[in-house]
């Protein structure tokens, strides 16, 4: 059994994170029914059972149960979905991919907001230890992906090291861990993504987390601000999931509204994974040549992935 998304002539609707809940431990749209159960049913032969969730197509959606602790809910979900689910091709598509992640995290609590802010301070929790215990895994049997906080920790610790003093300015934040960790060590901070649904979840959980943070629903290659108007300018893991000429508009609106820096972070694959959203891989070579193309001075380097560091100002 694989399944893949089913979209009508004007697609689904899109996610809405803190939109109402149906019932208590449910989440469901248009393409997905998700639950939290606290016991196995009986299997049947058309579901399929992992570790942390049985899947099954019923009709128009897929049907997700899952038996993830609240204490387990936060962005290493992402992980075990690519494990147990969609590197097994039980399930495919990063929109479903999407739409399932919602689900867990929605399912865990009564409220989506109360849900939402349990995954958040779960993961920031956990993307803290991964930060401080770089070679130590934060918890067993964590899930191995590359879009796991293991794996994006050194990431983020590593963009923190290379900013310059003042604002930041991150494009394509998603669910801005990130930006929330800059602006809670007191940076002036901005994040901003082309999902207005994410945006405005960010936007609501900042502040209860005691977080002074800007947002902005915006494309990253047509951002609406003036030029310089930030001091570094971030795109950490965005350009993988942009086509060449998308990138290439994002590139160089980063350097416009860079006042001294902009810094660039990639991962280096050998297939551009469709799981996580990916594609296009972006190599060494390929960012040595965008950092000659500025005509500005620039490093490449390798450190969990690929760097460009453009100094701009």
């Amino acid at each position: 059994m694989s399944v893949q998304p089913l979209l009508g002539a004007a697609g689904p609707a899109p996610i809405d994170p803190l939109g109402p809940s149906r019932a208590v431990g449910w989440y469901v749209d248009d393409l997905v029914q998700v639950r939290a159960v606290a016991a196995l049913r009986q299997w049947n032969r058309d579901s399929v059972r992992t570790d942390h969730f049985e899947v099954r197509h019923v009709g128009a959606r897929v049907h997700v149960d899952h038996w993830v602790p609240t204490g387990r809910v936060d962005d290493d979900v992402a992980g075990l979905l690519a494990d147990e689910l969609f590197t097994p091709g039980w399930v495919r598509g990063s929109e479903l991919f999407e739409r399932i992640f919602t689900g867990v995290v929605r399912s865990s609590a009564p409220d989506p907001l109360e849900a939402w802010l349990v995954f958040y301070r779960n993961s920031l929790v956990q993307i803290e230890e991964a930060v401080r215990h770089p070679h130590l895994r934060s918890r067993p049997h964590a899930p191995s992906g590359h879009g796991t906080i293991g794996d994006y920790a050194p990431v983020h610790a590593h963009a923190e090291q290379l900013l310059a003093a003042g604002s930041v300015l991150d494009l394509g934040s998603c669910f801005g861990f990130l930006p929330l960790r800059l602006a809670g060590r007191g940076r002036q901070v901005t994040a901003s993504d082309v999902s207005a649904g994410t945006m405005r979840l960010l936007g609501t959980v900042a502040p209860l987390l005691g977080v002074r943070l800007g947002t902005r629903v915006a494309d990253a290659a047509r951002f609406p601000a003036p030029a310089g108007s930030a001091d570094t300018v971030l795109a950490i893991h965005l350009l993988e999931h942009l086509d060449h000429a998308h990138g290439a508009r994002v590139l160089a609106e980063a350097l416009r509204l860079a006042r001294r820096r902009v810094v660039v972070a990639v991962p280096l694959e050998d297939e551009a994974d469709a799981t996580w959203g990916h594609v296009r891989t972006v190599t060494l070579d390929d960012l040595r040549a965008w950092g000659r193309a500025t005509g500005l001075p620039h490093d490449v380097h390798e450190h969990h992935g690929g760097w460009l560091v453009v100094e701009t100002g």
